[in-house]
């Protein structure tokens, strides 16, 4: 079957993996992966679906994917947004080296809740929320430091979560805290540049 044609340059790239039980003789987890494209004009396509050995997601894996992803056109990626798995920043910048590597604030945020009581959620939910709505780094630091001063003896894996990520965390932050548009304004500026239209806007840079 022939693949469909992929554009030569992303403003972003989603990898996901998702667990799915399959009959092989007996039933048993298999990952699928998907590679999720945001083209310049702010579209989105699936670029490629595989299917993966074994019971959980691989770092190793995905080698393989971004590397037919390349040999079939795609010559750069923007920002490359990932769940955080091991070893994965170091697979995309084999493939694409200037690639920025951004975790998944969803995954960061639903990880953030596993480790916590149910009755603790509401007051999580409202001393993390500055960390990754500030401004800059710097700001989002300071906000994080808040947040282990308030939680880190009750909920010490939380923050551990977000330290262990901070690298792959903050490289968004250098965008402007980001919002959606609405459909009649379609494109973002950052500074002197332009940000993929239909996409987000940085907040305070004139938009409605």
């Amino acid at each position: 079957m022939d693949q469909p044609p992929l554009e030569p340059v992303y403003a972003a790239v989603v990898l996901d993996a998702i667990n799915v039980k399959v009959r092989d003789g007996q039933v048993a987890n298999r990952p699928v992966y998907a590679a999720i494209g945001v083209d310049l004009e702010g579209h989105k396509d699936i670029l490629g679906m595989w299917f993966g050995d074994g019971g959980g997601e691989s770092a190793k894996f995905w080698m393989a994917p971004l590397t037919e992803l390349r040999n079939r056109g795609v010559a750069d990626v923007f920002f490359l947004v990932c769940d955080g798995l091991k070893g994965l920043p170091d697979s995309v910048n084999a493939v694409w080296p200037s690639t920025i590597v951004q975790t998944c604030l969803i995954h960061l945020i639903r990880s953030s809740f596993r480790f916590a009581s149910k009755k603790s959620w509401d007051g999580l939910s409202r001393d993390l929320k500055p960390v990754y709505t500030a401004v800059n780094a710097q700001s989002a630091a300071a906000a994080l430091d808040d947040l282990d001063t308030q939680w880190g003896a009750r909920y010490p894996a939380i923050i551990r979560l977000w330290r262990n990520a901070w690298q792959e965390f903050i490289p968004f932050l250098d965008y402007g805290a980001c919002r959606r548009l609405p459909p009649a304004r379609r494109e973002c500026r950052i500074g002197a540049g332009t940000w993929p239209r239909g996409l987000v806007e940085p907040a305070g840079s004139g938009g409605v």
